[in-house]
């Protein structure tokens, strides 16, 4: 079925026989999403209470109409959003503003200075989830988001911008000199290690290449001043926040600064920036084969937003404008399996957490943590209802992961989607864990573990699939 798709889609222009072209409405909003002191902090191991607040969180909110379609596009300042936190907003969305669920992608930016919005205090590996305080919080500041950004739908042009920012993006995932890899917590040894290090002497080399990309959409009104800047980046997030704080991290940072660079970025209505998470699951912001100097907290977030939104913000003279484009969106969720965990993995969970208490000096911390998780896993759903979506705007299309996603399949997307002007979003209606590709499996590594990876091996395959089939699905329909 995939080749006659592929062969149909070859044989045919992609606007050949698109539907008159109405004019595009375009409307932004935010939603303060910013949660109460003392809500523990996560994004490592052992999460903390959070003592201040040092910058907002926001989901940041994008609707469009062409007339016959709305699509709405959200960005929440999170870690990642558990599937029924995204299920329950879709769901409200439509029942509110008539835009159906399936038209609503919703992702996380993974600021590591944020408090749970993934489940409850241990996480399980469960597709449906009862939704705790703060979800229901989020779910609702996200839906009234959307309803702003309906309230404020005006005529607006669209244009698509990219720019190459690798200087801030590394690959995490490296090989190390024979005899210098670390065991891991379950006692192996691994091919690769993540954050082996800056200026480790037993570098190698890494073990995949980052997405240096930034790919942008940008809304205006006609012939006048921005609506919306709705961006991705495949930077996994940048930190260095004090201690206990609050903070969207560079995502959050990237908005301001590119709203500060509007001449009328502060008339109403506001112009809103957005800034989604890539395919960053294998790269970071440290630079291992150069260290660089320690900075001042928030010092190092503030550089790379700000250097990333002049960028952008340069590329924007640059743009083509067009007052129309098409809108249409996919929705499926996948048979993608859990990872099976082995029977012999469970024996060693098990006799790890009864060693526990008799080993000293914290070392059994890491291995206890896994030993937890991989016996969670092995209780997962029956099902992963792992959501895809595919966003179409115009000649843009935007692909989406539930998952940690490694930055080659961002780039295997971007290069075999069928719209010449493709990117991914990752975090996207749900969170799965790190999702690496075969070949990254047999390499191992932290994002390969069971318990941080959550998913059977050919995950990312299946996705890639199901996404360039409803993408080249959506071509043919607009063909017809």
């Amino acid at each position: 079925m995939r080749t006659i798709l592929l062969a149909l889609f070859v044989t045919a222009s992609v606007f050949a026989v698109d539907a008159p072209k109405a004019p595009l409405m375009a409307g932004a909003a935010t939603s303060n999403i910013t949660p109460e002191l003392g809500g523990e902090v996560v994004g490592g191991f052992s999460p903390y209470p959070c003592t201040h607040i040092h910058d907002e969180l926001h989901a940041r909110c994008l609707v469009l109409d062409d007339g016959k379609t709305k699509l709405a596009l959200v960005v929440c300042d999170l870690l990642g959003l558990h599937r029924s936190v995204s299920l329950k907003a879709r769901e409200l969305i439509e029942k509110e503003t008539g835009i159906p669920a399936a038209n609503v992608l919703i992702s996380g930016t993974h600021t590591h200075s944020a408090v749970n919005a993934l489940g409850g205090p241990v996480r399980g590996y469960f597709s449906d989830l009862e939704l705790t305080d703060y979800q229901k919080f989020v779910v609702r500041r996200i839906a009234d988001g959307v309803r702003r950004a309906v309230n404020l739908l005006r005529p607006a042009e669209i244009a698509f911008g990219t720019v190459d920012v690798p200087e801030h993006v590394h690959i995490r995932r490296w090989f190390l000199k024979e005899g210098s890899m670390p065991p891991n917590p379950f006692g192996k040894i691994d091919k690769v290690k993540m954050n082996p290090g800056a200026g480790n002497p037993a570098l190698v080399e890494p073990a995949g290449e980052p997405d240096p990309t930034v790919s942008f959409i940008a809304l205006r009104e006609v012939g006048g001043r921005l609506v919306s800047v709705y961006s991705a980046y495949s930077l996994h997030y940048v930190g260095g926040v004090t201690s206990a704080d609050i903070s969207a991290d560079y995502y959050g940072v990237y908005c301001e600064a590119l709203k500060k660079l509007q001449a009328s970025g502060g008339d109403y209505p506001p112009f809103v920036a957005m800034m989604a998470n890539g395919t960053s699951g294998d790269a970071n912001n440290i630079n291992f084969r150069n260290p660089q100097p320690g900075k001042k907290p928030y010092e190092q977030m503030r550089y790379v937003a700000e250097d990333v939104a002049a960028k952008v913000n340069g590329a924007l003279a640059k743009l083509t404008w067009q007052n129309s484009a098409p809108l249409a969106a996919r929705y499926r969720e996948l048979d993608v399996k859990w990872r099976k965990v082995p029977d012999e993995l469970i024996t060693w969970a098990k006799e790890t957490e009864a060693k526990a208490p008799r080993i000293q000096g914290g070392k059994a911390d890491l291995p206890l943590a896994y030993a937890g998780r991989v016996q969670r896993l092995a209780k997962a759903s029956p099902e992963t209802k792992f959501p895809a979506q595919i966003l179409r705007i115009g000649d843009i299309c935007i692909g989406s992961s539930p998952c940690e996603t490694f930055a080659e399949t961002g780039v295997e997307f971007r290069k075999r989607s069928p719209f010449a002007k493709s990117f991914m979003v990752e975090l996207a209606n749900g969170y799965y864990g790190y999702m690496p590709t075969p070949r990254h499996f047999e390499l191992g590594g932290y994002e390969t573990w069971p318990g941080t990876n959550n998913l059977e091996p050919q995950a990312s395959v299946k996705m890639m699939d199901a996404l360039l089939e409803m993408a080249i699905e959506i071509q043919l329909t607009a063909q017809k």
